[in-house]
Protein backbone atom coordinates (compact mmCIF):
# COMPACT_ATOMS: atom_id res chain seq x y z
CA UNK A 1 0.00 0.00 0.00
CA UNK A 2 0.99 3.16 -0.73
CA UNK A 3 -0.24 7.01 1.09
CA UNK A 4 0.47 9.91 -1.45
CA UNK A 5 0.58 13.12 0.05
CA UNK A 6 -0.14 16.03 -1.60
CA UNK A 7 2.63 18.84 -2.86
CA UNK A 8 2.14 21.14 -0.18
CA UNK A 9 2.45 18.07 2.43
CA UNK A 10 4.23 19.33 5.68
CA UNK A 11 6.64 17.02 7.76
CA UNK A 12 4.55 16.32 10.15
CA UNK A 13 1.79 15.13 8.36
CA UNK A 14 3.85 12.95 6.57
CA UNK A 15 5.12 11.75 10.32
CA UNK A 16 1.67 11.70 11.62
CA UNK A 17 0.91 8.95 8.55
CA UNK A 18 4.24 6.85 9.46
CA UNK A 19 3.17 6.96 13.16
CA UNK A 20 0.01 5.83 12.24
CA UNK A 21 1.21 3.18 10.32
CA UNK A 22 3.45 1.75 13.66
CA UNK A 23 0.02 1.69 15.12
CA UNK A 24 -1.42 -0.59 12.90
CA UNK A 25 1.93 -2.77 13.79
CA UNK A 26 3.79 -2.33 10.30
CA UNK A 27 6.30 0.08 9.02
CA UNK A 28 5.99 3.40 7.04
CA UNK A 29 8.84 4.51 4.61
CA UNK A 30 8.91 7.93 3.45
CA UNK A 31 10.00 7.98 -0.37
CA UNK A 32 10.49 11.82 -1.09
CA UNK A 33 9.67 12.63 -4.83
CA UNK A 34 10.13 15.52 -7.12
CA UNK A 35 6.67 16.84 -6.48
CA UNK A 36 5.50 14.87 -3.59
CA UNK A 37 6.33 12.39 -1.28
CA UNK A 38 5.04 9.05 -0.73
CA UNK A 39 4.64 6.14 2.13
CA UNK A 40 5.39 2.79 2.02
CA UNK A 41 3.25 0.49 3.96
CA UNK A 42 5.84 -2.68 4.36
CA UNK A 43 4.37 -5.60 5.35
CA UNK A 44 0.81 -5.34 4.42
CA UNK A 45 -0.84 -8.92 4.95
CA UNK A 46 -3.69 -7.60 2.97
CA UNK A 47 -5.56 -6.61 6.23
CA UNK A 48 -4.78 -3.01 5.76
CA UNK A 49 -7.75 -0.40 6.12
CA UNK A 50 -6.65 2.41 3.36
CA UNK A 51 -9.88 4.59 4.69
CA UNK A 52 -7.70 5.42 7.76
CA UNK A 53 -4.89 6.75 6.16
CA UNK A 54 -7.50 9.00 3.62
CA UNK A 55 -8.83 11.55 5.98
CA UNK A 56 -5.42 12.29 7.61
CA UNK A 57 -3.88 16.15 6.71
CA UNK A 58 -1.85 15.67 4.02
CA UNK A 59 -2.95 12.67 2.22
CA UNK A 60 -3.86 12.46 -1.58
CA UNK A 61 -4.83 9.57 -2.15
CA UNK A 62 -4.08 5.27 -1.16
CA UNK A 63 -2.97 3.04 -3.53
CA UNK A 64 -3.37 -0.36 -3.22
CA UNK A 65 -0.17 -2.31 -4.97
CA UNK A 66 -1.37 -5.81 -5.79
CA UNK A 67 1.88 -6.70 -7.16
CA UNK A 68 3.46 -9.84 -5.65
CA UNK A 69 6.40 -7.80 -5.72
CA UNK A 70 6.04 -3.91 -3.97
CA UNK A 71 9.17 -2.12 -3.20
CA UNK A 72 10.47 -2.86 -6.86
CA UNK A 73 7.21 -1.66 -8.25
CA UNK A 74 6.94 1.73 -10.02
CA UNK A 75 3.54 2.24 -8.12
CA UNK A 76 5.76 2.33 -5.20
CA UNK A 77 8.39 4.48 -6.84
CA UNK A 78 7.27 6.51 -10.10
CA UNK A 79 11.29 8.13 -10.97
CA UNK A 80 14.24 6.39 -11.93
CA UNK A 81 16.57 5.03 -8.85
CA UNK A 82 19.68 6.10 -9.37
CA UNK A 83 22.69 3.35 -8.14
CA UNK A 84 26.09 5.33 -7.63
CA UNK A 85 28.82 2.80 -7.04
CA UNK A 86 31.42 5.49 -6.82
CA UNK A 87 31.99 8.76 -7.72
CA UNK A 88 30.82 9.89 -11.55
CA UNK A 89 29.76 6.41 -11.91
CA UNK A 90 25.77 6.36 -11.63
CA UNK A 91 23.30 3.46 -13.04
CA UNK A 92 19.91 4.53 -14.23
CA UNK A 93 20.23 8.09 -15.56
CA UNK A 94 21.21 9.49 -18.89
CA UNK A 95 25.06 7.94 -18.42
CA UNK A 96 25.75 4.74 -19.09
CA UNK A 97 28.15 3.09 -17.46
CA UNK A 98 30.37 -0.11 -19.15
CA UNK A 99 31.90 -2.34 -16.48
CA UNK A 100 33.87 -4.69 -18.17
CA UNK A 101 37.47 -7.32 -17.23
CA UNK A 102 38.35 -10.95 -17.17
CA UNK A 103 35.38 -13.67 -15.49
CA UNK A 104 38.29 -14.33 -12.96
CA UNK A 105 41.11 -12.89 -11.33
CA UNK A 106 44.40 -15.51 -12.17
CA UNK A 107 46.88 -12.78 -11.35
CA UNK A 108 48.06 -9.72 -10.04
CA UNK A 109 49.61 -9.09 -13.66
CA UNK A 110 46.91 -9.98 -15.24
CA UNK A 111 44.29 -8.10 -13.48
CA UNK A 112 46.31 -4.97 -13.12
CA UNK A 113 46.48 -5.17 -16.94
CA UNK A 114 43.50 -5.83 -17.65
CA UNK A 115 41.94 -2.75 -15.63
CA UNK A 116 44.43 -0.45 -17.37
CA UNK A 117 43.19 -1.72 -20.56
CA UNK A 118 39.46 -1.35 -19.08
CA UNK A 119 40.12 2.42 -18.57
CA UNK A 120 41.96 2.68 -21.74
CA UNK A 121 39.24 1.06 -23.29
CA UNK A 122 36.47 4.00 -22.23
CA UNK A 123 34.80 1.50 -19.32
CA UNK A 124 34.19 2.91 -15.95
CA UNK A 125 34.04 0.05 -13.38
CA UNK A 126 36.46 -2.87 -13.24
CA UNK A 127 34.39 -6.57 -13.19
CA UNK A 128 36.70 -9.82 -11.82
CA UNK A 129 35.75 -12.90 -9.96
CA UNK A 130 37.55 -13.60 -6.79
CA UNK A 131 35.19 -16.27 -5.81
CA UNK A 132 34.01 -18.50 -9.17
CA UNK A 133 30.56 -20.72 -9.11
CA UNK A 134 31.74 -23.43 -11.48
CA UNK A 135 29.40 -26.20 -12.84
CA UNK A 136 32.03 -28.49 -12.38
CA UNK A 137 34.14 -28.74 -8.77
CA UNK A 138 37.08 -29.44 -11.02
CA UNK A 139 37.15 -26.41 -12.57
CA UNK A 140 39.13 -23.02 -11.70
CA UNK A 141 37.35 -21.72 -8.57
CA UNK A 142 38.90 -18.38 -8.27
CA UNK A 143 41.33 -17.06 -5.99
CA UNK A 144 39.08 -15.87 -3.44
CA UNK A 145 40.71 -13.22 -0.63
CA UNK A 146 43.46 -13.04 -2.45
CA UNK A 147 41.60 -12.48 -5.45
CA UNK A 148 40.00 -9.59 -4.00
CA UNK A 149 43.19 -8.15 -2.73
CA UNK A 150 44.35 -7.90 -5.94
CA UNK A 151 41.02 -6.39 -7.39
CA UNK A 152 41.76 -3.66 -4.35
CA UNK A 153 45.65 -3.81 -6.24
CA UNK A 154 43.95 -2.65 -9.46
CA UNK A 155 41.80 0.18 -7.93
CA UNK A 156 44.49 1.66 -6.53
CA UNK A 157 46.26 1.53 -9.84
CA UNK A 158 43.48 3.00 -12.03
CA UNK A 159 40.73 4.44 -10.03
CA UNK A 160 38.58 2.02 -11.67
CA UNK A 161 35.29 0.84 -9.07
CA UNK A 162 35.13 -2.65 -8.36
CA UNK A 163 31.91 -5.10 -9.25
CA UNK A 164 33.00 -8.51 -8.00
CA UNK A 165 30.66 -11.36 -6.71
CA UNK A 166 29.86 -13.06 -3.67
CA UNK A 167 28.58 -16.79 -3.38
CA UNK A 168 27.36 -17.31 0.41
CA UNK A 169 27.14 -15.80 3.57
CA UNK A 170 31.05 -15.35 4.90
CA UNK A 171 32.11 -14.65 1.39
CA UNK A 172 29.40 -11.86 1.14
CA UNK A 173 30.90 -10.04 4.61
CA UNK A 174 34.63 -10.40 2.77
CA UNK A 175 33.33 -8.90 -0.95
CA UNK A 176 31.28 -6.13 0.93
CA UNK A 177 35.11 -4.95 2.25
CA UNK A 178 36.57 -4.44 -0.93
CA UNK A 179 33.98 -4.06 -3.40
CA UNK A 180 31.89 -1.55 -4.60
CA UNK A 181 29.21 -3.02 -5.88
CA UNK A 182 28.24 -6.41 -4.52
CA UNK A 183 26.88 -8.84 -7.76
CA UNK A 184 24.75 -11.72 -7.12
CA UNK A 185 25.21 -14.24 -10.10
CA UNK A 186 22.53 -16.40 -12.04
CA UNK A 187 23.26 -19.62 -10.13
CA UNK A 188 22.06 -17.36 -6.52
CA UNK A 189 19.76 -15.30 -7.62
CA UNK A 190 17.02 -17.38 -5.49
CA UNK A 191 19.43 -18.12 -2.64
CA UNK A 192 16.88 -16.37 -0.41
CA UNK A 193 19.23 -16.40 2.83
CA UNK A 194 22.09 -14.96 0.71
CA UNK A 195 20.03 -12.17 -0.79
CA UNK A 196 18.93 -11.43 2.76
CA UNK A 197 22.45 -11.03 3.90
CA UNK A 198 23.42 -8.80 1.13
CA UNK A 199 20.66 -6.86 1.46
CA UNK A 200 21.95 -5.52 5.27
CA UNK A 201 25.56 -4.69 4.04
CA UNK A 202 24.79 -1.53 2.96
CA UNK A 203 26.53 -1.73 -0.60
CA UNK A 204 25.19 -1.49 -4.12
CA UNK A 205 24.51 -4.64 -5.27
CA UNK A 206 24.16 -6.04 -9.29
CA UNK A 207 21.45 -8.65 -9.21
CA UNK A 208 21.61 -11.05 -12.39
CA UNK A 209 18.29 -12.69 -13.70
CA UNK A 210 18.80 -16.42 -13.72
CA UNK A 211 19.09 -19.17 -16.31
CA UNK A 212 15.03 -20.14 -16.25
CA UNK A 213 14.24 -16.99 -14.48
CA UNK A 214 10.84 -15.04 -15.38
CA UNK A 215 10.56 -11.48 -14.98
CA UNK A 216 8.40 -11.70 -11.88
CA UNK A 217 11.11 -14.07 -10.83
CA UNK A 218 13.83 -11.59 -11.35
CA UNK A 219 11.88 -8.92 -9.69
CA UNK A 220 11.12 -10.58 -6.23
CA UNK A 221 14.47 -11.37 -6.03
CA UNK A 222 14.85 -7.90 -5.63
CA UNK A 223 12.71 -7.53 -3.18
CA UNK A 224 14.50 -9.48 -1.13
CA UNK A 225 16.84 -6.70 -1.34
CA UNK A 226 15.45 -3.94 -0.45
CA UNK A 227 13.15 -5.37 2.37
CA UNK A 228 16.22 -5.57 4.05
CA UNK A 229 16.69 -1.71 3.50
CA UNK A 230 19.09 -1.73 0.65
CA UNK A 231 17.34 0.56 -2.31
CA UNK A 232 20.89 0.36 -4.24
CA UNK A 233 20.13 -2.31 -6.35
CA UNK A 234 21.11 -2.70 -10.40
CA UNK A 235 19.42 -5.43 -11.95
CA UNK A 236 20.92 -7.56 -14.77
CA UNK A 237 19.71 -9.30 -17.79
CA UNK A 238 22.54 -12.22 -18.79
CA UNK A 239 21.01 -14.68 -21.14
CA UNK A 240 18.07 -17.73 -20.34
CA UNK A 241 18.34 -21.12 -21.19
CA UNK A 242 16.64 -21.89 -24.69
CA UNK A 243 16.28 -25.13 -26.80
CA UNK A 244 18.45 -24.00 -28.86
CA UNK A 245 22.05 -24.85 -28.72
CA UNK A 246 23.61 -22.59 -31.53
CA UNK A 247 24.46 -19.69 -28.40
CA UNK A 248 25.02 -20.19 -24.76
CA UNK A 249 21.80 -18.61 -23.58
CA UNK A 250 18.95 -16.73 -25.04
CA UNK A 251 19.80 -13.18 -24.90
CA UNK A 252 16.72 -11.43 -24.31
CA UNK A 253 16.52 -8.16 -25.27
CA UNK A 254 12.88 -7.52 -24.35
CA UNK A 255 13.66 -8.17 -20.68
CA UNK A 256 15.24 -4.36 -20.62
CA UNK A 257 12.43 -1.89 -21.35
CA UNK A 258 9.74 -4.93 -19.95
CA UNK A 259 11.68 -4.28 -16.26
CA UNK A 260 12.12 -0.71 -16.53
CA UNK A 261 8.14 -0.32 -17.11
CA UNK A 262 7.36 -2.39 -14.14
CA UNK A 263 9.92 -1.43 -11.80
CA UNK A 264 12.31 1.97 -10.82
CA UNK A 265 15.38 -0.01 -10.78
CA UNK A 266 18.12 0.57 -13.32
CA UNK A 267 18.54 -2.73 -16.28
CA UNK A 268 21.71 -3.35 -17.28
CA UNK A 269 22.95 -6.18 -19.77
CA UNK A 270 25.73 -8.84 -20.24
CA UNK A 271 25.58 -10.30 -23.63
CA UNK A 272 28.92 -11.98 -23.04
CA UNK A 273 26.87 -14.48 -20.91
CA UNK A 274 23.63 -13.65 -23.13
CA UNK A 275 25.62 -15.26 -26.18
CA UNK A 276 28.65 -17.42 -25.35
CA UNK A 277 30.44 -16.24 -28.44
CA UNK A 278 32.87 -13.37 -28.68
CA UNK A 279 31.69 -12.68 -31.76
CA UNK A 280 28.09 -12.25 -30.73
CA UNK A 281 28.92 -9.42 -27.73
CA UNK A 282 29.71 -6.41 -29.68
CA UNK A 283 26.80 -6.79 -31.58
CA UNK A 284 24.20 -7.77 -28.72
CA UNK A 285 25.64 -5.18 -26.50
CA UNK A 286 25.07 -2.73 -29.20
CA UNK A 287 21.13 -3.72 -29.47
CA UNK A 288 21.36 -3.49 -25.40
CA UNK A 289 22.21 0.40 -25.53
CA UNK A 290 19.51 0.56 -28.24
CA UNK A 291 17.03 -1.15 -26.22
CA UNK A 292 17.55 1.22 -23.04
CA UNK A 293 19.99 -0.71 -20.88
CA UNK A 294 20.90 1.24 -18.23
CA UNK A 295 24.75 -0.36 -18.61
CA UNK A 296 27.08 -3.25 -19.95
CA UNK A 297 28.57 -5.63 -18.36
CA UNK A 298 30.89 -7.07 -20.52
CA UNK A 299 34.22 -9.79 -20.33
CA UNK A 300 37.68 -8.55 -21.61
CA UNK A 301 40.86 -10.67 -20.65
CA UNK A 302 44.11 -9.26 -21.56
CA UNK A 303 44.75 -12.35 -23.68
CA UNK A 304 41.38 -14.87 -23.82
CA UNK A 305 43.09 -17.60 -25.40
CA UNK A 306 44.48 -18.49 -22.46
CA UNK A 307 41.72 -17.36 -19.89
CA UNK A 308 41.47 -19.83 -16.98
CA UNK A 309 37.26 -19.37 -17.28
CA UNK A 310 35.31 -18.21 -20.27
CA UNK A 311 38.03 -17.44 -22.59
CA UNK A 312 36.07 -17.95 -25.52
CA UNK A 313 32.96 -14.80 -24.90
CA UNK A 314 35.71 -12.67 -23.66
CA UNK A 315 36.38 -9.65 -25.75
CA UNK A 316 40.26 -8.52 -26.91
CA UNK A 317 41.07 -5.38 -25.56
CA UNK A 318 40.80 -3.53 -28.78
CA UNK A 319 36.97 -4.93 -29.55
CA UNK A 320 36.39 -3.46 -25.79
CA UNK A 321 37.51 -0.69 -27.26
CA UNK A 322 35.44 -0.64 -29.98
CA UNK A 323 32.04 -1.72 -28.47
CA UNK A 324 32.54 1.67 -26.57
CA UNK A 325 32.79 3.86 -29.36
CA UNK A 326 29.39 2.56 -31.30
CA UNK A 327 27.94 2.14 -27.83
CA UNK A 328 29.07 6.53 -27.35
CA UNK A 329 27.33 6.75 -30.96
CA UNK A 330 24.15 4.66 -30.32
CA UNK A 331 23.22 6.47 -26.74
CA UNK A 332 24.27 9.74 -28.71
CA UNK A 333 21.19 8.78 -31.13
CA UNK A 334 18.73 8.16 -28.17
CA UNK A 335 19.84 11.32 -25.94
CA UNK A 336 21.87 9.35 -23.91
CA UNK A 337 26.11 9.10 -22.99
CA UNK A 338 28.38 7.07 -22.05
CA UNK A 339 29.77 7.34 -18.77
CA UNK A 340 33.81 9.08 -18.58
CA UNK A 341 35.30 8.24 -15.67
CA UNK A 342 36.84 11.37 -13.77
CA UNK A 343 40.81 11.35 -14.80
CA UNK A 344 40.33 9.08 -18.22
CA UNK A 345 39.47 10.94 -21.17
CA UNK A 346 36.38 9.59 -23.60
CA UNK A 347 37.21 7.29 -26.47
CA UNK A 348 37.49 9.48 -29.86
CA UNK A 349 34.81 8.70 -32.47
CA UNK A 350 35.67 6.82 -35.48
Amino acid sequence: MLVVMMNDATDAQIARVVDVIKEMGYEGRPMPGAQRTTVGLVGNDGRVDGSRFESLDGVAEVIHVSRPYKQVSREWRQENTLVTIAPGVVFGGSEIPIIAGPCSVESEHQIVLAAQQVRDAGGSALRGGAFKPRSSPYSFQGLGKKGLELLALARRETGLPIVTEALDDEGAHLVAEVADCIQVGARNMQNYSLLRTIGRLGKPVLLKRGMAATIVDLLLSAEYLLAEGNTQVILCERGIRSFDPSTRNLFDLTAIPLVQKLSHLPMVADPSHGTGLRDKVIPMGRAAIAAGADGLLVEMHPSPDNALSDGGQSLYPDQLARLVREARAIADAIGRSITSVPGTAPVAQG
